[in-house]
């Protein structure tokens, strides 16, 4: 008995035990250590003169410091230099502890490069650097959008995040639109987020919403947002009371850009009813150009059956009545961009948003084909780049590899917007069935996605040959 026991331990020292996450028991795999790390930016109510910093140590460090000055050439740190101190925050979990430290700079230069690192003491990050925002709502604002990472997060979202990077290393942001890992509160998972990031987190400011797998059920009775959340980002907090930093909006120059909270939304009538009313005074007092709503669960699914008509009927409403530009989403692990209005040629008015549902992680669903979708995908990890300018938002998606798969334009008029379809003719669209969902289905099943896909070509097929006329 006494040398079983002591095989037992030292299997579990060894981390030989997993548990039913696949993660090794008494081992872990990204340890908090006195440098920091899990280093991210994030964008603040006011972009062009503050910014917010988030990170990571052990618990043998007790307190944190941002250090900040505009960058210059010249390697001797230190003229000008501001030095500011974070709130620490401690959250343990089932293999390390750690302390989470924040804080927001305020009364920095608009449109200024500054130079920063983080910690203290012996124990600095590197220096990195960023640049606020304008002022003007005439420059070009730049960013990335991805949908879920959710699944093998290291090694197959990384090349996401890292070919998103070097389409675009001068993005003036990032946004995650939920479903960021798979299990709300496993470490490791969260630590494959931030590794898959790196020192790209440091450097371009990130917004994030949660999705459905930000949440765990507790007590089986009432879900509950990750307690990584609050200490892994520092996001705006402007809100409504119970929403913190998962509801909340950001100005940049001249895109007003929402986060909804889907998750809370769906699952309680009093989040749905808080968040949009919410929802309709930000946009009834919006004074910018373009406005952008981000959000996990999408309103129209580009997945069959996955069509949220909670969202649907409470939102859509509002989007159309406040001329709502863009929806960016996630959730159905497939890509579909479109809209509910009828498009009579490649480039026609809209009144309505141009909805978007796009995945970036490597779990894959076939696709549902909808009557909104213009252009669909499915079995594609896609990250997608949007430029903003004045009169013209310039919306690409880009697989992994690459390629454009997507491409559209809106120019702002008055009443309603331009939409100018720019999908590459060259590029076929890619809409076969995931392996592991054709393997499992049953010829009824089969037979009628064969219809589904038959339909939709058709329906594309006219608008093509209304767009030549």
């Amino acid at each position: 008995m006494k040398y079983w026991l002591v095989s037992l331990i030292i299997i579990f020292e060894l981390g030989i035990v997993t548990n039913i996450y696949g993660q090794s028991l008494g081992q872990n795999w990204y340890p908090a250590r006195p440098i920091p790390d899990r280093i991210i930016l994030n964008l603040t109510e006011t972009p062009a003169n503050s910014m917010a910093f988030n990170w990571r140590t052990s618990t043998t460090v007790d307190e944190g410091y941002v250090q900040i000055q505009i960058a210059s050439a010249n390697p001797k740190m230190g003229l000008g230099l501001r030095e500011l101190k974070a709130q620490r925050e401690f959250l343990g979990n089932e293999v390390d502890s750690a302390h989470y430290f924040s804080v927001e700079v305020e009364d920095l230069l608009p449109e200024t490069q500054y130079a920063y690192r983080v910690g203290k003491k012996e124990f600095w990050s590197e220096w990195a650097h960023f640049t606020t925002a304008s002022h003007s709502k005439k420059e070009e604002a730049s960013f990335i959008y991805f949908g879920d990472a959710q699944n093998n997060v290291k090694s197959l979202w990384s090349r996401a995040i890292r070919g998103a990077f070097t389409k675009m290393p001068e993005a003036d942001f990032m946004i995650h639109a939920g479903d960021l890992i798979n299990r709300a509160n496993n470490d490791l998972e969260w630590g494959e987020w931030f590794y898959a990031g790196g020192w790209i987190n440091q450097m371009i400011p990130s917004l994030a919403t949660p999705g459905n797998h930000e949440y765990e059920m507790v007590d089986k009775k009432k879900w509950s947002l990750s307690k990584h959340w609050q200490p892994s980002f520092n996001l705006p907090q402007n809100g409504p009371i119970g929403f913190k930093e998962s509801v909340y909006y950001v100005d940049y120059q001249n895109v007003r850009i929402i986060s909804l909270n889907t998750m809370a939304f769906t699952v309680s009538k009093v989040a749905a009813r808080l968040q949009t009313e919410w929802l309709e005074e930000v946009l009834m007092t919006n004074h910018q150009k373009w406005t952008i709503l981000m959000m996990h669960h999408p309103v129209y699914s580009s997945t069959t059956g996955r069509d949220n008509e909670q969202l649907s009927k409470a939102l859509v409403p509002l989007l159309e009545k406040y001329r709502v530009d863009l929806v960016l989403q996630g959730h159905d692990h497939s890509y579909g961009r479109g809209s509910m209005e009828v498009m009579a040629s490649s480039s026609d008015q809209i009144k309505g948003p141009i909805y978007v549902v796009s995945v970036s992680g490597p779990k894959m669903y076939r696709s549902g084909l909808g009557e909104w979708m213009q252009r669909g995908a499915a079995n594609l990890q896609l990250y997608q780049l949007i430029t903003v300018k004045e009169n013209v938002l310039h919306f690409e998606a880009y697989t992994v590899t690459g390629t454009v798969y997507d491409a559209f334009e809106l120019v702002k008029g008055r009443k309603s917007n331009t939409f100018v379809d720019l999908a590459p003719k060259d590029v076929k669209e890619e809409l076969q069935l995931p392996p592991r969902f054709k393997e499992r289905s049953s010829s009824e099943t089969l037979d009628s996605y064969r219809q589904r896909f038959k339909a939709y070509k058709e329906r594309n097929k006219r608008e093509d040959k209304r767009s030549r006329q």
